[in-house]
């Protein structure tokens, strides 16, 4: 595909930052023995209802959740040329016993996998992993860059399990990054069971203050663990352009500099120095907040994302980016290159021949 003439700030782009969802989902409670999980009740007309099995709502959604079609659709009337699909991360699964998580992994996978195969060109996939036993995390992460053909996974911000509750530095989930790296996977973070959730009821906080949180508090895991020291080759980007990792990353700096005893315990290097190690979305809903993203973690590690099909996302995926006054190369990079980077695709070679 041709790149855009300059002057046009809204080219074509690639969004790595969409959700897809199977349209029937099994009654995993049933099969399970045991209840929490979240399904897809179609009741009547074209939208359906994201229903825990307890019967509450957690969210209604439409059929481009679901629709290849209509998710077509959309991307040519936005002109997005290529979306990233992941799982809605409420799928992730990490409280379940390690075998029923696999389980649904591997039944999201497939489907996800079977969506990108039908439609090579427009589509990319990042898979899911049962994190909460990293031995058969690594045995999907494997079967998702071979069997599937996915580019990488998502994962969430931390990893409530089973008898462990862990943030992204512990050393039990290295060897999990340690593989993601050695197959050349894409590892895109997402944030999900919000802290303070608990404490946070009204005005939809843990989603407003909750989520960008949850978005540093996995950045300043990954560079205090060593993760990133560790494991040059491994390619991140978190969703939310980093939450408010921006916003704080002075306050970091300096207690990392005050307080060493307490935040250089696991990782000599300053948080400033590993600014460049990872990518972000552009999805912070205001021009003065993407500038500050730019100008904190550089031109070339911001992508376009959009939170696709979400209310909290980008109705038009890149058009904050477009509103910036940015040269063309730079629109170029956060539209489409710095993806291509992340997800490990070669323009010139292109594994996907929209590409």
């Amino acid at each position: 595909m041709p790149p855009a003439a300059p002057p046009d700030r809204t080219a074509d782009r690639i969004d790595v930052h969409t959700h897809l969802l199977p349209r029937e989902l099994p009654r995993w409670a049933d099969r399970f023995g045991y209840g929490g999980f979240v399904g897809l009740d179609h009741p009547t007309g074209c939208r359906a209802r994201m229903v825990r099995d307890d019967g509450t709502v957690f969210r209604e959604v439409d059929p481009n959740l679901w629709d290849p079609a209509e998710r077509l659709r959309d991307m040519d009337e936005t002109r997005v040329a290529v979306q990233v699909l992941s799982t809605v991360p409420v799928m992730f699964c990490y409280w379940t016993p390690p075998r029923d998580g696999l389980q649904v992994a591997r039944y999201l996978n497939d489907h996800l996998a079977d969506v990108v195969r039908r439609h090579p060109k427009r589509f990319v996939g990042l898979g899911t992993l049962p994190l909460q036993d990293p031995d058969l995390a690594i045995a999907e992460l494997d079967r998702c860059m071979g069997d599937l053909g996915l580019c990488g996974v998502q994962i969430g911000s931390h990893v409530r399990g089973p008898g462990a509750d862990r943030n992204l530095d512990d050393p039990a989930l290295f060897a999990v990054f340690a593989r993601a790296a050695q197959l050349g996977a894409a590892v895109f973070v997402h944030p999900w069971d919000m802290m303070g959730e608990a404490d946070m009821r009204k005005y939809w906080l843990p989603w407003l203050v909750g989520m960008p949180a949850e978005c540093s508090r996995a950045l300043c895991s990954l560079m205090f663990g060593g993760v990133f020291t560790r494991l040059p080759k491994l390619r991140v980007c978190v969703a939310h352009g980093g939450g408010s990792f921006a916003a704080t990353l002075g306050r970091i700096q300096h207690g990392f500099e005050a307080r060493p005893d307490l935040c250089a315990i696991d990782n000599a290097v300053a948080p400033r120095d590993h600014v460049g190690r990872f990518w972000v979305d552009a999805l912070v809903h205001d021009p003065r907040a993407l500038r500050l993203i730019i100008d904190t973690f550089g031109v070339d590690r911001v992508t376009v994302g959009s939170d696709y099909p979400f209310p909290l996302g980008e109705a038009q995926p890149g058009g904050l980016v477009a509103s910036l006054a940015l040269d063309a190369n730079a629109h170029g990079k956060i539209q489409m290159d710095n993806a291509l980077h992340w997800l490990g695709i070669d323009r010139h070679l292109r594994r996907k021949e929209a590409l």
